[in-house]
């Protein structure tokens, strides 16, 4: 592959569209479309980057015996998906804090103890350079409504039992699933 150039396309309040330019080993000219955090991509090392522009928060009951789980309807699907609580990381934030803050405004739970930070990987490869940092550990507290009046979001305990069953019927954020998969046979 070799890199030509890439174009900014629409510009929106959270993401930036892009057409990249390569060359194929064979030499065919070929466009790639891809959308961004990044307001102002001109260079392909500026595609990559080290900061993560997300926190996904995969958390258990202080016993480890509960996973928490969102149900968010996602207008991109156009129906409800599984998915754990997750945001943006704002200016002057770190994971940490911004795992906090998201755990908070989107379920009301407390954030109690940071198991382990799993570093840098890709929301959706396929078509985005954004990058999350996965922040492990234990929550706990009365669960409430999401104080975002822009999001749509049910959180709730499951069992590995109710997790199994949910894995067989409802539809779910692919990172969200393949964990879940994996923390249900525990």
């Amino acid at each position: 592959m070799q890199f030509v150039g890439i174009k900014k396309g629409e510009e929106g309040r959270f993401i930036t569209r892009y057409d990249i330019q390569y060359k194929t080993e064979d030499g065919q000219d070929k466009n790639y479309e891809i959308i961004s955090r990044k307001k102002d991509i001109n260079s392909f090392e500026e595609l990559h980057g080290s900061d993560p522009d997300a926190v996904v928060l995969i958390l258990t009951s202080p016993d480890g015996d509960r996973i928490l789980l969102n149900k968010e309807f996602r207008m991109a699907a156009g129906m409800w998906v599984y998915n754990f609580p997750a945001g943006l990381i704002d200016p002057g934030e770190d994971a940490e804090t911004a795992a906090a803050r998201e755990l908070r405004e989107e379920t009301g739970l407390e954030l109690i103890s940071i198991d382990d930070i799993i570093g840098l990987s890709y929301s959706a490869v396929g078509f985005s350079n954004e990058m999350n940092v996965c922040v492990v550990g234990k929550c706990d507290g009365e669960i409430r409504r999401s104080d975002s009046s822009f999001e749509e979001i049910e959180a709730s305990w499951y069992t590995r039992e109710e997790v199994r069953e949910l894995l067989k019927t409802e539809r779910f954020a692919a990172r969200t699933q393949a964990f879940c998969y994996m923390w249900s046979r525990g």
